[in-house]
């Protein structure tokens, strides 16, 4: 069977999950072979193993961290030569989706962005997309090169699959171009303690409706009762009343949940573009007429300063 190279997102060793959903869509179209790169790279082979990967190519060196996404697309096309994969995954994250559209031109592939699903195909790997703010679902593959694709979190549940995990080094040679964009200093992002918002099973977002950044507070309120994400409107979060980072929409951040909660949230196609491909959305507006109705599975049409508290407090009834 090909192997499959997927692109390892970790933290100092850490895992993140959008890898381990990877690693289950690779095993369908061959056996996965994880690429982790910079400090903590080692760390990574157990979680990486225990999810199916038979082997796991390791490379550490100062210039992931001092440097943006070239040393990075120098190792993938390192891995490319050493293995000839029969496709290249990596998590459809900003900077993935930069990493793999980089190594596709690279390589003379095709690249497929924002996979949603990934079978086998007679002439290689099939991937699934909404398109279009999700109105259509679109089959398609590459036909020319080894295929890169990227997948959105929460496509695949993640599934163990204990393998081999054999550690390689992997050889890499820097290229000139993987100097010219320099980190010059960090600031650690303040944490919530809520989950990230591109990988959380539940997000629940406020929109127009909250009117206030004060009012808020009911929507952390649930999100946290749910163990959730905090999403929010354009509209939202252009008025102030929430930061840029937590925006849901064509021009923000695309999420693909378990569970959607949309709050005082009309349902512009721009909101809708970015998170119609969630499994369950939820509703809650006094606009009976409202376009989120249209594509939710299910509505309450009522004030959500009403409803979101009482929702709450049944939450934290039914969780004892």
């Amino acid at each position: 069977m090909a192997e499959v190279l997927v692109y390892v997102d970790h933290v100092d060793g850490a895992v993140r999950k959008p890898t381990l959903e990877l690693l289950t869509l690779a095993r369908r179209v061959g056996e996965p072979v994880a690429v982790a790169l910079g400090n903590g790279a080692g760390d990574t082979v157990a979680a990486l193993a225990e999810h199916g990967a038979v082997k796991v190519l390791t490379h550490e060196a100062a210039e992931y961290t001092d440097y943006l996404v070239v040393p990075k697309v120098d190792a993938l096309q390192a891995a490319v030569a050493a293995v000839s994969p029969a496709a290249v995954l990596v998590p459809s994250s900003a900077e993935g989706k930069e990493i793999a559209a980089r190594l596709a031109l690279r390589l003379g592939s095709g690249v497929i962005t924002d996979a949603v699903d990934l079978e086998a195909g007679d002439e290689g790997p099939v991937a699934t997309q909404s398109v279009f703010a999700a109105a259509f679902t679109t089959k398609s593959r590459v036909s020319k090169g080894t295929p890169v694709i990227t997948v959105k979190p929460n496509s695949a549940a993640v599934e163990a699959a204990p393998a081999a995990g054999a550690v390689e080094a992997l050889n890499v040679s820097f290229s000139a171009a993987a100097t010219g964009t320099k980190v010059t200093s960090r600031t650690p992002r303040e944490s919530s303690g809520r989950p990230e918002l591109t990988e959380a099973a539940i997000v629940v977002s406020g929109g127009r409706g909250v009117n206030g950044a004060e009012n808020f507070a009911i929507i952390e309120a649930l999100a946290d009762s749910l163990g959730a994400a905090v999403g929010a409107s354009r509209a939202a979060v252009d008025a102030g009343w929430y930061p840029h980072t937590n925006q849901v929409g064509q021009t923000g951040k695309s999420v693909s949940p378990q569970l959607y909660i949309a709050s005082g949230i009309s349902g512009a196609i721009q909101h809708r573009a970015g998170m119609q491909t969630s499994k369950t959305i939820v509703a809650i507006n006094k606009d009976a007429e409202a376009p989120i109705f249209e594509l939710v599975d299910y509505g309450v049409v009522g004030d959500l300063f009403d409803v979101v508290p009482q929702l709450t407090e049944e939450v934290k009834t039914r969780k004892g």
